[in-house]
């Protein structure tokens, strides 16, 4: 046991990894390792990380690796006295008594996980698409270049070149799972694994299909056309049935799942379905009121600012939002107005302002009006 390498030093993950961590480095380990991989193919590796995910990934082995180490699953002598209770626990074979179960029980386990040896789904995929703020609010069909494994029309999955190349895997009577025994520090331990022959589908391939070479789905590149829903907006998943990743033993593939990021605009600002927009405007416009073509996500529409607008004032142009994606009723677009005061007037327009201001009376001017509230 001295030469053989910490498991989790073998799929480089931390002791305390998830799941989903020591799955995802066993797949780029063992894709690299793979004797079928001639640039970097290893053989003893590929088995070193094999025997180290099957341990860390079941929750009761991994329980006993992490307590006993390599002891757990190595093999020992037997026991010589037939004492079930030292050196071990062989004696129990003999009373009929399952030590699987036994070893289960001990660290929490339940009953044996049996592996369907039929079809399965693959699992789904996701891919985010950064879109444009306007193809957000108008909807718009995009193209995703995309590389998916189909299954093989020829063999319709099995990798068989014909139903009769097919057979029932001898070694785990089509099962998919041998069970193994080995002598442990805890004794004689009885477990279920993947069967090795058959890879788990509980069947043999005599002869490959010739239009896959055996694997039962062809890598292709392909465009697929996806349609962006007028009103989408950022996070929100548009479903693409079967471009997940493949199914196994002849099982459908999962389903791609598109994100949506959606840029942000120069103008307009997104709220729910509503659009806020600043727009600046002239005192004198403020003053008198005007009516003006200004922009909004479908074209220009006429606003009418009312005389007497005030600064910071905000005006709603109802109907003018983005539309819902359930119900397609619009929100509203929201017009903040920011007034323009000049810093330099010509001798024509000063003289039109101080004739305007001569013509309002001292009582009712405000910087009168404010002296006024620190006299009472």
């Amino acid at each position: 046991m001295a030469d053989k390498r910490d498991f989790y030093d073998v799929l480089g993950v931390k002791k305390n990894a998830s799941k989903d961590e020591i799955k995802s480095s066993y797949r780029k380990l063992a894709k690299q390792y793979h004797p079928d991989n001639k640039p970097t193919g290893n053989e003893a590796k590929f088995k070193e990380v094999q025997e180290a995910y099957d341990v860390l990934y079941d929750d009761q082995k991994r329980s006993a690796y992490d307590q006993f180490g390599h002891a757990a699953f190595e093999q020992a002598g037997n026991n010589p006295g037939g004492n079930p209770f030292q050196g071990g626990f062989g004696g129990f074979s003999d009373m009929g008594v399952d030590l699987g179960d036994i070893f289960s029980s001990f660290f929490g386990g339940g009953p044996r996980r049996r592996t369907s040896t039929g079809p399965r789904r693959g699992n789904d995929a996701i891919m985010r698409v950064k879109i444009d703020f306007m193809d957000a609010v108008l909807g718009k069909d995009i193209v995703l270049p995309i590389t998916v494994d189909e299954k093989c029309p020829k063999c319709n999955g099995t990798g068989a070149k014909s139903p009769s190349s097919i057979q029932k895997c001898p070694h785990c009577g089509g099962l998919g799972r041998v069970r193994v025994q080995r002598r442990s520090i805890l004794g004689m331990v009885e477990t279920e694994e993947t069967c090795p022959h058959c890879g788990g589908t509980g069947k043999i391939i005599l002869e490959k299909c010739p239009n896959c070479n055996g694997q039962g789905y062809n890598r292709v590149k392909k465009d697929v056309k996806v349609h962006i829903l007028a009103g989408i907006n950022t996070g929100q998943q548009i479903r693409v049935t079967g471009m997940g990743e493949r199914g196994s033993n002849g099982g459908e593939n999962g389903d791609l799942y598109v994100e949506i990021i959606v840029k942000e605009h120069a103008f307009f600002k997104r709220d729910g379905n509503d659009i806020h927009i600043n727009m600046p405007i002239d005192y004198i416009d403020a003053i008198l009121g005007i009516s003006v073509d200004i922009p909004t996500v479908y074209g220009e529409a006429t606003l009418n600012i009312p005389s007497g607008t005030q600064p910071n004032q905000v005006l709603r142009m109802k109907g003018q939002g983005i539309k819902d994606l359930r119900t397609g009723k619009p929100g509203d677009q929201y017009i903040h107005l920011d007034i323009k005061m000049p810093t330099n007037i010509n001798k024509n327009q000063k003289d039109l302002l101080t004739q305007l201001r001569a013509s309002t009376s001292d009582s009712d001017r405000l910087i009168n009006k404010f002296k006024r509230t620190f006299r009472k």
